[in-house]
């Protein structure tokens, strides 16, 4: 995996390995705990890659299943959308299992630390990082409000954005507890995922796929 100053042009999508670039997927349950409440809760794995490498999107639940997706490519990262512990519970551990470090963005450490304590990740994730796997460019874009460190990943050669908790079928993601805050998650959205393609397909943290356009208009006449 490389990390580049600007994205790569399209037509430089095509996988070194000579394979195809696939995106992986499977759901898993566990619980999501904050301000003393524990959820049941079912989370979307995302693994993006070749038959050679991939990246890994999340760490929910459960390692096996997350293994499983990766199979017997070398992962080069688990990129972390933010740090609820649904999200990274077990990033040390299959991070460990797949020799591959966590990135995450530094403004939620103090999210992390209700999980891991002074357990540190491996590396930041900042706003307008790019990440290269599979000859496909990965774009980090901050959108604070979920968390004050959540990120979503756009795939401009997929059309496809991972959004972890940022945007679902529907609108926004949870806001009213710690950490959290409506008025910025709607302005994160608005100006920076609002702006990417209407038929970018949304690959969300929970539940179904969605698509920029169909949420833009959800929220038209509501709060966009």
């Amino acid at each position: 995996m490389t990390v580049n100053q600007s994205p790569a042009p399209a037509e430089h999508a095509d996988s070194a390995s000579g394979t195809e670039a696939r995106i992986d997927h499977t759901t898993t349950k566990g619980t999501f705990t904050l301000d003393g409440e524990t959820h049941e809760v079912e989370n979307n794995a995302w693994v993006l890659g070749d038959d050679a490498t991939c990246v890994v999107i999340d760490a929910p639940h459960d390692v096996d299943a997350v293994k499983t997706l990766v199979g017997d490519r070398e992962c080069v990262g688990i990129l972390l959308t933010h740090a609820h512990d649904d999200h990274v519970r077990f990033a040390p551990e299959l991070s460990m299992a797949l020799e591959a470090p966590v990135l995450l963005n530094p403004a939620d450490q103090e999210v992390w630390e209700l999980t891991h304590g002074d357990l540190p990740w491996d590396d930041d994730i900042e706003d307008g990082d790019v990440f290269t796997i599979a000859g496909l460019d990965i774009e980090t874009i901050a959108t604070p409000g979920h968390s004050p460190g959540s990120v979503c990943f756009y795939v401009p050669a997929r059309g496809c954005l991972f959004s972890g908790d940022t945007l679902f079928e529907g609108g926004p993601g949870a806001t009213g507890r710690s950490f959290s805050d409506r008025p910025t998650i709607e302005q994160s959205i608005r100006e920076r995922l609002f702006t990417l393609p209407e038929e970018t397909v949304v690959h969300t943290g929970h539940g179904p796929d969605t698509t920029i356009g169909a949420e833009k208009q959800t929220a038209e006449g509501d709060w966009a």
